[in-house]
Formats: structure tokens, sequence, C-alpha cells
């Protein structure tokens, strides 16, 4: 495109014209690349002209027709009503795009007269399309009107919506010939199931063949369908059912593959004209047999069929799937609904009838259509109080949803007394106890009533009232598995409070002042009211920690229980229950639970935490009797080790081996050899032996060679070579019964793992890679029984392997899965000289990366010097996707992929304080474009230690956590510089570890809460924050220049 001297913008739209929607995305970032010199949109326009910009409306055309939700935000960048009723629609906030249409029509007077004025030359170039002209600014000048048609028929008002529309036709000629107006009103007709409706006059002057041309006839053609299948006009409704299927799939056909939304709603109509075709044969359709003539067929169909309810099942099962493909996209899914509606109105099925309405109100309210699920909820309970007894359960689910739709429009407490309501008038068991959760829960989040009523009368009932219902299908145990969480996450969180309390430091000092009193009861004149105080002093303790303890009973009986029944909450469940477990070990009650739930529940929902159950073995000095916590967890790693050995015993053979260190590093103390723990894991792994012993075994030769290669010396000059592996290590036989380390094979939950399941390690390549680093990790190709060829990192040295996610052998030396397919950031964009890669080849006249860094270096006033930098070292990153990705759509996915991957990444990391960020370890993926973070050593704010502090994100300074100082110097050190022996060997200080992790817990919980600078923050002010933060050049050119702030 750049060998030709075109206009982007003129390309652009004719993009639009053409339904290639990623396309003008591409040449409107070609022409503000030109028009602006950078990619940016310009400056916000803050004009009084209500019109946007050329390229922003091109934009705007384009990003309404993909399917894609964020995208606008960042287009629309001003205050225009234009712009705002589109972030309304967006949005569907209909009721103000109500209000804003109506402005714009009130408005349109003053615009007609403002815009009368115009200069003879603007006269004469209008005259040369004049026709042209007029027909695009009629259109603009009715557009408001036919916004107030959809926003009166998105939010309910269609009684509003046929007056407006009746006032609008009576102004003759005005619409006349307006195919979307006509359209408009067909929809309005169709919904309301108005079979006498007929336009003042037609939509368009062709003949009626013209309509089936193509999809934009779609409500007149379903209105004519639904009236033939009322009346029972055959060949009026299969001519038109017939050709409309045609003008449809013809559409989809000529449609360019871009335009995805218009592709989704094009489906969705077809899927509307397939039930209809359905509905007849339902309506119409009789037992005799086939007709001889026109005339029988007439007698044969004259009176219409109520169809049973099964043979309405193949309707409601079609329902079924497109209301799950949808996934409450509304755009796509309410028309569905409302035709729907329509449509089981005229087969006459109120039974079927009087279900959808109580199930699209449920969908609509999910899908935040609020005033369209009150209307439908409206008319379920019309119909529902005229259909007598047998409906009367059918009515109180129905009353439960009007309690949660107030819910959702903000009427807690309306909501909460008509669920309390039901309750209580509400007769079969398990549906009760749905309602009894929902009214503990809401009232548990509104603080409307106090603990004891909330737990005991309404979650503990719902718990019993569910536990009655003995139905073994998938939804009732479903409802069992959420009744025992809620309870549980209730009881849970009580206990937390109760334990903070009595830790709290105000307790302490009460208690302090209770033993004070307690004191004075020798002497002192006022003894009985001392006395008096300090037995309700000691009664409230009693009560707290009654109260906490039988909490905190309830909780853990809670989650064993939702553990035992289903999987929904697996993962919060075991976090928490192992949180317990570890936090409040020294009691007896957490023993039992443990004891309690190995027992019970399946060994596989702990294999996530293996890792961390693993590294509590052997930390402790009691005793090792059938009721002490090591004997507990003893247990659940032995049952996990028994049922899932290979995602277990290598954990247990790292623990093992936990005194495997080399000489220098033993004096550190951050390699300090825990003995029990190592002691632990070598007896479970003797015990185990006499279940797994072969597989052990051969683990361990397996452990031994990596081992042996991590451990294995290099030479400097080996650097970036390949290198021999010794012979020992290239002899080794395959180990038919060890899996392939890196390799993905997921854990069988029926504890079966027979051979062939999964590739197992047949040896390694002949030789290896020698990476750069101060510890020289290997690059090594493991041979797999599958034929794969794995690529794996051996990695041994300083490094506590806790940083990445690596299978660790020994305290210094495990291995990691190589990620495929990617390459550093850096190096597309500096290349691995530092001086080419795309700046080379796109920055012309640029500085290099080297020149930069030497500028930032060498100049005193850091902020002048970034600025500069910036001014000369112009961003390129756009270009990879031009090169990589050649087709507009997948060019648009990639870029969509890496922005919400490195949004992504940004707020994990911000959260974890992760820091050591530059181009060198953040990869990206060549296929997926999605970035890959690397080397995550620096963690948990530990940046603000280094020589030159992090200044993107700083807050709270964490002065010492894991970082050492020799570690914070290596970080900052060239690769090529030498590091001083005496340096290597010296001692690092010590600190006081377990303060430190609590402080970084406690860092990551303040921002979790949105507290910044001692200030909390809404959601949105904090993301804010965070953004300006990330691109405020006074913090970005204090980084540490290798690190390339400016790229």
């Amino acid at each position: 495109v750049y060998w030709l001297a075109l206009d982007y913008l003129v390309v652009a739209k004719s993009a639009i014209d053409c339904g290639s929607y990623f396309t003008a995305f591409l040449y409107v970032e070609h022409w503000c690349e030109e028009h602006f010199n950078s990619l940016r949109l310009g400056s916000p326009d803050f004009s009084h002209h209500e019109t946007l910009p050329s390229h922003v409306e091109i934009l705007v055309a384009a990003v309404t027709q993909i399917n894609e939700p964020d995208s606008l935000y960042g287009i629309i960048q001003s205050h225009k009503l234009t712009s705002q009723i589109i972030t309304f629609e967006h949005e569907g906030n209909w009721g103000k795009a109500l209000e804003y249409y109506d402005l714009q029509v009130r408005s349109e007077p003053i615009v007609r007269i403002s815009g009368s004025t115009s200069s003879s030359s603007e006269n004469t170039q209008q005259a040369e399309h004049a026709y042209f002209s007029k027909t695009e600014h009629d259109q603009i000048q009715k557009k408001p009107y036919k916004g107030l048609i959809r926003s009166l028929q998105q939010i309910g008002c269609t009684h509003v919506l046929d007056v407006y529309c009746q006032g609008l036709t009576s102004q003759r000629g005005r619409f006349q010939h307006d195919l979307e107006f006509t359209e408009l009103q067909y929809e309005a007709a169709w919904r309301a199931g108005n079979w006498d409706f007929c336009p003042l006059y037609s939509g368009a002057d062709a003949s009626v063949p013209y309509q089936f041309s193509d999809g934009h006839h779609f409500n007149e053609n379903l209105h004519s369908c639904l009236r033939a299948l009322q009346e029972g006009e055959f060949d009026e409704f299969h001519t038109t059912l017939k050709k409309s299927k045609q003008a449809l799939l013809m559409s989809i056909c000529h449609a360019s593959k871009e335009s995805t939304e218009y592709i989704y709603s094009t489906i969705v109509k077809l899927q509307i004209f397939y039930h209809l075709g359905m509905a007849w044969d339902l309506r119409w359709s009789s037992p005799c047999e086939n007709f001889d003539s026109s005339s029988d067929r007439q007698k044969l169909l004259y009176e219409p069929v109520v169809p049973s309810s099964d043979r309405l099942q193949s309707l409601h099962t079609n329902w079924s799937c497109i209301l799950n493909r949808t996934d409450l996209h509304m755009n796509l899914l309410e028309p569905f609904i409302a035709f729907r509606r329509v449509l089981l109105r005229v087969l006459n099925s109120m039974d079927s009838t009087v279900h959808h309405l109580w199930e699209s109100a449920s969908v609509l309210r999910k899908g935040s259509r609020i005033s369209q699920a009150a209307a439908a909820l409206h008319e379920f309970k019309f119909l529902c109080s005229g259909m007598g007894e047998g409906y009367s359960n059918l009515y109180w689910l129905g009353r439960l949803e009007e309690a949660k739709l107030l819910r959702a429009q903000g009427q807690h407490e309306m909501a909460i007394n008509l669920a309390d309501y039901i309750s209580q008038n509400h007769c079969l068991k398990e549906e009760a106890a749905d309602v009894f959760r929902l009214v503990g829960k809401w009232l548990a989040e509104t603080r409307s009533s106090n603990s004891r009523t909330i737990l005991e009368k309404y979650l503990k009932h719902a718990v019993n009232l569910a536990e009655d219902c003995k139905s073994t299908d998938k939804l009732s145990v479903q409802k069992r598995n959420q009744m025992h969480f809620h309870l549980a996450h209730y009881a849970d969180a009580l206990f937390r409070s109760h334990e903070e309390r009595l830790s709290s430091n105000e307790w302490q000092v009460a208690m302090r002042l209770r033993k004070h009193k307690g004191d004075k009861t020798d002497y002192s004149l006022k003894i009985q009211e001392l006395q008096k105080q300090l037995a309700m002093d000691r009664d409230e303790e009693v009560k707290l920690q009654e109260d906490r303890d039988n909490f905190l009973c309830t909780a853990l009986e809670g989650y064993k229980r939702c553990l035992v029944i289903g999987e929904k909450y697996d993962i919060r469940v075991v976090f928490r229950l192992v949180s317990l477990w570890f936090s409040l070990s020294t009691r007896q009650i957490i023993v039992d639970s443990m004891l309690s739930i190995i027992k019970e529940v399946q060994s596989h929902k702990f294999i996530l935490l293996v890792y961390q159950i693993a590294s509590r073995m052997g930390g402790t000095k009691e005793s090792s009797g059938p009721t002490s916590f090591q004997f507990a967890l003893l247990s659940l790693v032995k049952k996990m080790a028994l049922d899932h050995p290979y995602h277990t015993i290598f954990q247990l053979l790292a623990l093992a081996n936990g005194d495997r260190i080399k000489d220098k590093l033993r004096s550190r103390n951050s390699f300090v050899v825990d003995v029990d723990k190592k002691i632990a894991a070598e007896d479970l792994l003797r015990e185990l032996s006499s279940y797994h012993g072969p597989i052990i075994r051969q683990m361990k030769q397996m452990v031994e060679i990596y081992i042996k290669l991590a451990e294995m010396e290099t030479k400097r000059e080996d650097t970036n070579k390949r290198v021999t592996l010794p012979r020992e290590l290239r002899s080794v036989r395959q180990l038919e019964l060890v899996p392939v380390i890196t390799s993905n094979f997921p854990v069988d939950r029926t504890c079966q793992y027979p051979e062939g399941s999964f590739p197992h390690f047949k040896g390694l390549g002949d030789s290896v890679t020698i990476m750069n680093g101060i510890n020289a990790p290997k690059v090594v190709e493991c041979l797999g029984s599958d034929g794969k060829r794995y690529r794996q990192l051996a990695k041994s040295g300083n490094d506590d392997l806790r940083q990445d996610a690596v299978v660790p052998f020994t305290p210094s030396a495990g291995v990691l899965e190589w990620v495929n397919g990617t390459f550093p950031l850096g190096e597309y964009l500096i290349g691995g000289s530092r001086n080419g890669g795309a700046h080379g080849r796109y920055g012309v006249g640029d500085w290099t990366f080297m020149e930069c860094r030497q500028h930032m270096n060498t100049e005193t006033n850091k902020r002048k010097a970034f600025q500069e930098v910036c001014d000369n070292f112009r961003p390129v990153m756009h270009h990879f996707f031009l090169e990589r990705f050649s087709d507009p759509a997948d060019w648009f996915d990639k870029r969509l992929a890496y922005t919400r991957s490195v949004a992504a990444s940004s707020m994990v990391g911000y959260i974890v304080g992760l820091g050591d960020r530059h181009s060198m370890n953040i990869l990206i993926d060549q296929a997926t474009a999605e970035v890959v973070h690397i080397d995550l050593g620096v963690a948990f704010e530990q940046g603000l230690m280094l020589k030159t502090p992090e200044r993107v994100f700083i807050h709270d300074p964490l002065y010492k956590w894991a970082l050492s100082p020799l570690k914070a110097m290596q970080r900052q050190k060239d690769i090529d510089d030498d590091l001083d022996a005496s340096l290597e060997d010296s001692d690092e200080d010590e600190y006081e570890g377990n303060k430190d992790a609590a402080r970084a817990l406690l860092r990551v919980k303040q921002k979790l809460d949105g507290y910044e600078d001692g200030e909390m923050r809404s959601v949105h002010g904090q993301v804010q924050q965070l953004i300006q933060d990330a691109i405020d050049p006074d913090r970005l050119c204090h980084m540490f220049p290798g690190w390339g702030a400016w790229l």
C-alpha cells in the first residue's frame, strides 16, 4: 500500500461500504500515521458541531459491526450528542438513548436554521451531487426519529411506540418509501401481534419479487408469515417462507467475512424462519393422507390444531440450543425471545407461553434488559392469575424471579421482603430451599439482619431442605452443592470476623483492662461493681469464642459437603480449606476435619496445591500420633501419591534432596536445609515404595540425570553454543514408567494411569545449548515416546527456583518447560545486537537503542533527556502485526489478543508487585500474538531494592523480602560483565522472612481493596491512576536505562 499515493481515508470509507470493517480499521490507522505522524486519533473534538470527524465516524461504523465490546471506548473522545447516543446504544442503556434522541429531534429546527446559510462556491459543489446529497441529508434528518422508535421498542413501551409511529405516518410524505421506517413499523406490529397492520404507504416502489432479493425486508416477511400461520393461508405462508430463506442465504453469501455482527444476526433470522416452518406443521397438520387437490387441502386445514406438550418438545429443544449458543448476547437473543413469545401465542399453547415468559424474564434480567424482563413478568402474572391451582408452583417461581428483578433494579429491601413472603408460602422443598438460600444471601450482603438469624433461619434451613430432597439428577446435585457452599462461605466469614476481633489490638487492651479489674477486686471499695463488669466481660469473651468455634465447625463441615457433592466450587473451597488447615494447625477440630475430609473427598481435588501441602511436612515438633496435624498432613500426601504418583512423587523427591547443595552455597541463608522436612519426605518415599516401587526407582534415575545436567560445568566461551553431553547422560536407557516431565498429562479422576496414557522418557538429545546468564542454564531436548522432542531448560546455581514455573529436584537444580513458538519482544524491536530489529528497518534517521541508553546515562536532567530520547526513537511495534498477519481480520484479532494479554499481565504484575520487566524477559507468541512473561524473580515490589529503584509502580516500599543485595546487583548488571568472586562468596544479611512476607501480603490486600497512596479509590479511579503512573515520563525517566523504558 505504501507504493501508491492514495488517500487512505477514502479507501477506508470504501471498505465500510463493502462490509470490510477490519480493512477499514487498517486503512484508518495508515491515514492517522500519515496525517498525525503518529498512531493517534488526534486531539478530542470539543467543538459545537455535532458531526464526528471523518476518521472517527468510519471507526465507529466499523466497530459497531464486528461484535467487539471494548474498542468503542477508545474511539469515542468527545461529548457530542451523537457520541453519547452511540455509547448508550452500545451499552444497552436505551433509556438514556431515548432521552438524547428526543433532544436531537427537538434541536432539529435549530440545526436546520443555523445550517441554512452557505457560500456560493459551497452551493455549486453541492449542486454537482444534488440527488445523492439530498438523499443522505434526508437520512440524517430521519435518524433521530428512527432512533426513538428503536429505543421505545427496546424499553418495551409498545403502546407509546404504536402511537408515535401513527404520528410519524400521519406526516404524509416525510417517511414515504423509507424502507427502514417501514421495517420498524412491521417489527412493532408482529411483536404486538397486530395482524391487521398495513402501512399507509408501501416501503418501496418495486414489485413484490424485489422484496426477496436481499434480507432487508425481514420484519415485513416475518409479519406476513406469522399472519398466514394465524389464519391458515398455506400458499402465502410457504411462498414467503421459502423466498425469505433464500434471500437471507444469498445475503450471507454476498456478505463480507469481516461483517461478523451481520452474519450472526442473519443466522438468528434463519433460525426464526426454521421455527416458523416447524410451527406450521404443528398448527395445521392433519393425520389424513396427502392432498389430492387444492379444495381438499382447504377443507382439511379449516380448523387449527392446538399442539400438545409432546409435539412442542422439538421447539423447546431447539430453543435450549439457541439459548446456550448465544451466551446471553442480547442483541442476538432478544429478537428470538420476542418471536418465540408471539409464536407460542399464535399456536394457542398457554402452558408453553407461561413457561417461556418465566424463562425469558430470567434471561433478560441476566442480560441487563431490565425493562423487558419486567414486561415479561407482568404478562406472566396476568396469565397465571387465571390458570388455577395447577400453576401455583410456577406462579411462585415467577414471584421469585420478580424478587431477583427488584434486586437487579437496586430495590434490595423490597426484594428481600418479597422473597421472605415467598419462603413462607411456597410449599415445595427443593424450590423453597433456593428461596431460603437467596434470602439469607441477600440479608448477609446488605447486613439487614443479625448473623445468627441469617445462619440458623435461612442458610442452615436451606441446606436441610435441600438434603431432604433425595433426588440424584444433575440440577438437584448442583443446588445442594450451592447450598452447602453459601452456608460454609458465610460461616467462614463470621469465623474470620470473630478471629480478627479476638486477635485485634483493641481486644488485647480490653483483656489487659479486664485483668487489671480482676486484680483490683481484692482491695477496691467498688468490689461488687467491678465483679459485675468482670463477669460481663468474661461472658462476652466466652460467647465470642464459642461462636467462633461454632462458625468454624459449620464452615469446615459445609466445605467438606461441598467437595463431596459437586465440583463447581472446588478451587475456591480447596484453597480456603488448606488456608484454614495451615493457619489453625494446632487446633484439634482442624485435625479431625482434615482426617474426615481425607477419608471422604477424592484426592485429585488437592493436587492443585500439592507443592504447598507437601512443603508443610515435618514442619512442627509435635508428636506424630494419630491425632496430630502432621499425621493428617502425611495421610493426605500419601493418599495423593498413591492415587496420582506422577503428580506427587516428584515433589517428595525434591524435598528428600533438600540437602543437595553445592559447597559454596551452603553458607547462604537462602539455602537453609530443613532436616525435618527432608526426613519426613524420605520416610514417606520408603513407605510408598511398597506400592509404587518401580515408578519411584525410575523417577529417581531421571532426577539424577537432570541434576547432573543442571550442575554440569561449562566455560564462558561456550555461551550460545551447542555442547556435547557427557557419555553417562547420553547413554541413559528409556524409562517407560516415567512421563516426560514437561509434557501435559492431565490428572485422572479414576486414578488410572496405564502404560501409553502419557509420553514416557526415552532419553536426552546428544547436545545442549548454553544460554546467557550468570548461572548458564542449558537448553536440552528430551525425547518422548510419542516421537516429539520436548525442549527444556535445565537450571542450576544461585537462583531461587520458586521464581519460575519449574519442577525442582534440589534447592538449586530443576527443569523448566521451554516456551516454544515465542521470542523476546526486544529481539523483534532492537535485534540481538540492540542496534537493528524493527527500529533499524522502520526508524530511519532515529537514534539506536544504545545511543538512547548512552544519552540517558550521561545526561543529568533525566526528564529532559527522556523526552529527547522519545522524540528520536519512534514506536514501531505496530509493524509486527502488519508483517506477521497479512489478512485484515487476522491482523485485527491478533492485535486485540496482544492488547488484552498485555492489559491482563499488567494488572496481575501490579497486584503481585512484579518487577524486572524489560523487553528481553517478555516474550510474544508468534501464533497468537499474546505476551508471555518469564524470569519472575523480582516480585512483591522487590524492585525498590534495586540499585536503580523501579518507579513504576512505586508504592509502599518493601526493604527486604527475598531479594538479597547480591541478587539486586545481578539484576542490573550487564550480561558481559564479570562479578567479583569475593562478592559471589560473601554472606548475605539475615532478615525476618515471615514478617516481610506478611507485609507483602498486606500490600497485595491493599491493592485489591483499592488503597493507593493511603486513599481508598474506586475501581475506575484506581485503574486511571495506574495508567497515568505507567506512562508518566517523570517516573519512566528514572528507570534503569538498561531496561529501555522508552521502548
